[in-house]
């Protein structure tokens, strides 16, 4: 189900202009945002206009609705030039995602006289908000209809989402980080006072326990993921004790999952796991990403982390998958491949056959619990969050699909733009050698959305920046 989000609709006018036009155009601005997917909180029942204004008690008033509405964004079409300090005022103590647009004005009429001003308007609202230190997207000022309001107004919704869904992050941590990954070690403490990221940890322990005690319970809830696995996989070259030890791991997740009221996994996959259980998650930890909450292998926080973004970006239409970058194609110069031991989601498998449940084809162990498919291409954004030395940034990328030769685990190969200008910046960091990969493209949403999240830079390796802001503009 796609995600929903709630718009605090706040329609402004000034005094010295036409109230009638004003009126107006908060009437054809409320009709077409009512064809998106979005929940609307109007202000009505404020005054009789249901327009923001220079009103004391009006403003105090919108800001209470809006707080006790918990609205996830707030629109702001300047109906005529609009009032800015009251715009301001309310958006500082709203403190969500904030849109800025107005209706193009039309000509002067016969006698000389301009009925809005709008632009002018949306220029002063600007400078105040800066004063007023408030973050804001705006689009750029157009008739109702310009591909530039559909388009932009879309990624606003989405950028809400990303926001609303960041600023609630909490993710499960099972066990610490591989003894030889450094390349996973994060600031847990910095991500929560910079953030509010909340990271639950959980010992592998605590996890052994839950999933043997599932495992002799044997109820209705095991039995139906065993049923529910076996439909999925080709389950041929693996036994019905290991599809039922694998099954209880993934009723024991999602118990701690709920309990915990975490939106994502961060998993140390070996090797302590397998002594423990004699088995990999990498199969669970696909079918959990399908069911909407992300799981990242190798303990990694900040892959959980874009995960989550990258879904959200999308409205949780599009399911994320979780990658090495691994080697070089070898034929097509800007060719890599994205490669899991197998944890891809199934719901992307390329073809009709079934996803293989296997035995891990390279640890000592062969513990059964991967899967092994390809993936399907089609367009795909490249996603990373990641820092150090107290910096944060995303990585913004766009990729394809390509054919490559065939390799174990869960894969896709992709052609990029550039291979080694990508290349030069993974290395160079702070990025390492995971990403996120989802079939939708979420960059000029992520892109937008840093601007609502303090310390987090974007850094798009392609399309460039000025290319993300052609695109919202509606070029």
């Amino acid at each position: 189900m796609e995600d929903r989000v709630k718009i605090g609709f706040l329609p402004t006018r000034r005094n010295v202009f036409s109230k009638e036009d004003a009126l107006k155009y908060k009437n054809l601005t409320r009709n077409k945002i009512e064809n998106y997917n979005i929940d609307i909180v109007g202000i009505e029942d404020i005054n009789d206009e249901g327009l923001l204004s220079d009103n004391a008690d009006d403003i105090k008033k919108v800001i209470y609705k809006f707080k006790n509405e918990n609205v996830d964004a707030v629109f702001v079409p300047h109906c005529n030039f609009g009032t800015e300090d009251a715009v301001a005022k309310v958006a500082k103590e709203i403190n969500k995602p904030l849109l800025l647009w107005g209706p193009r004005d039309e000509a002067p009429l016969d006698d000389g006289m301009r009925l809005r001003d709008t632009q002018c308007g949306l220029f002063a609202t600007g400078k105040i908000l800066r004063r007023f230190n408030v973050p804001f997207s705006y689009l750029v000022n157009s008739y109702l209809d310009d591909l530039s309001f559909d388009r932009g107004f879309k990624n606003f919704i989405s950028v809400a989402n990303v926001v609303k869904k960041f600023n609630s992050l909490k993710i499960l941590q099972i066990s610490t980080r591989p003894e030889g990954f450094w390349t996973m070690i994060y600031n847990e403490g910095e991500l929560l006072e910079r953030f509010g990221i909340q990271i639950t940890p959980v010992t592998l322990k605590d996890v052994e326990q839950r999933t043997l005690s599932v495992e002799k319970e044997d109820g209705t809830e095991l039995k139906t993921t065993i049923e529910f696995i076996k439909s999925k996989f080709d389950c041929n070259e693996v036994s019905d004790l290991n599809v039922k030890r694998v099954a209880a791991f993934k009723v024991a997740l999602n118990r701690l999952i709920k309990e915990k009221d975490c939106s994502a996994v961060a998993i140390q996959c070996w090797t302590a796991l397998q002594v423990s259980l004699g088995i990999m998650p990498c199969l669970v930890n696909g079918l959990l990403t399908d069911e909407g909450i992300p799981v990242t292998c190798e303990t990694d926080v900040h892959g959980a982390i874009s995960a989550v973004i990258a879904q959200a970006a999308s409205m949780n239409s599009a399911v994320p998958f979780f990658a090495d970058l691994t080697i070089r194609h070898p034929e097509n110069e800007n060719g890599e491949l994205l490669f899991h031991c197998g944890n891809f989601p199934p719901s992307l498998c390329s073809n009709d056959d079934k996803p293989k449940f296997k035995h891990h084809f390279l640890f000592e162990s062969h513990a059964p619990g991967t899967a092994e498919f390809e993936i399907k291409g089609g367009n795909i954004s490249i996603v990373r969050f990641d820092g150090d030395h107290g910096e944060y940034s995303l990585l913004l990328g766009k990729a394809k699909g390509i054919k490559g030769p065939y390799t174990r685990g869960t894969y896709l190969w992709v052609e990029v733009n550039d291979w080694p200008m990508w290349e030069e910046k993974l290395v160079k960091g702070p990025y390492v050698h995971h990403c996120v990969g989802i079939h939708h493209d979420v960059i000029p949403v992520l892109y937008e959305a840093c601007n609502f999240i303090p310390g987090l830079r974007p850094d798009p390796v392609d399309p460039s920046e000025q290319e993300i802001k052609e695109f919202l503009r509606g070029r």
